[in-house]
């Protein structure tokens, strides 16, 4: 099936290595912050998480950016096939896409478990809805019908009733420690502004511009 090709230039803006911060974490937090901003953006947070376990296959899937502190942090089931994936292979890829400011982040780390207290405090915070949602799914495994899932959440539910909801023992999170960055600016003529960091012996950041 051929696609209309709808082409339109890049001309928001321009990055340059003079505007780019030294540290990318501070680099991301200034391009963050603009796509908070943006009505037009309505889940900034989103991002795709890249994973590759034992089977060398590559497995993506949306999730949310829920803290950034000398990481990037996400939670989930680690019995997921995201987390038996990370268990695997602890090397991960994320990447964000804030097409309306025609901006894109690379990212690409570690991911290491946050410790329970962490996670605790966190699950404990969200609406009582989702607490039990994470309780009630088996994250990834197969399921007879959608009538089976809702079930165990109604039964859940009258079980917990005025009670604190207990955190799975296969929920948390996971923070992201960044060792490759790269951000991505539209540009015009399809000569796209990409510029890479990389962390250097644990240290300091090597930043390179890449040809579009």
């Amino acid at each position: 099936m051929k696609l209309h090709d709808e082409r339109r230039d890049y001309e928001r803006a321009q990055l340059t290595r003079e505007s780019l911060h030294d540290d990318p974490m501070q680099q991301f937090s200034v391009w963050f912050a603009e796509a908070k901003q943006t009505a037009a953006l309505p889940d900034p947070t989103a991002f795709t998480l890249a994973t590759c376990g034992n089977d060398k296959r590559p497995h993506q899937r949306i999730v949310l950016l829920k803290d950034i502190d000398d990481g990037f942090v996400f939670y989930t089931n680690y019995a997921s096939q995201k987390g038996q994936n990370i268990e695997q292979n602890a090397w991960v890829s994320a990447h964000f896409a804030w097409l309306t400011l025609e901006q894109q982040v690379r990212i690409e780390g570690r991911a290491e478990k946050l410790a329970r207290e962490q996670s605790e405090a966190y699950f404990h915070s969200r609406p009582r809805a989702s607490q039990l949602g994470a309780l009630a799914s088996s994250q990834s495994t197969p399921i007879a019908g959608r009538d089976e899932l809702e079930a165990r959440y109604l039964e859940l539910t009258k079980r917990y009733e005025g009670k604190t909801i207990p955190m799975p023992e296969t929920w948390g999170g996971y923070r992201i420690k960044p060792e490759v960055f790269e951000f991505w600016q539209g540009g015009k003529y399809r000569l796209h502004d990409r510029f890479v960091y990389r962390l250097q012996n644990d240290a300091s950041w090597l930043i390179e511009r890449l040809q579009p």
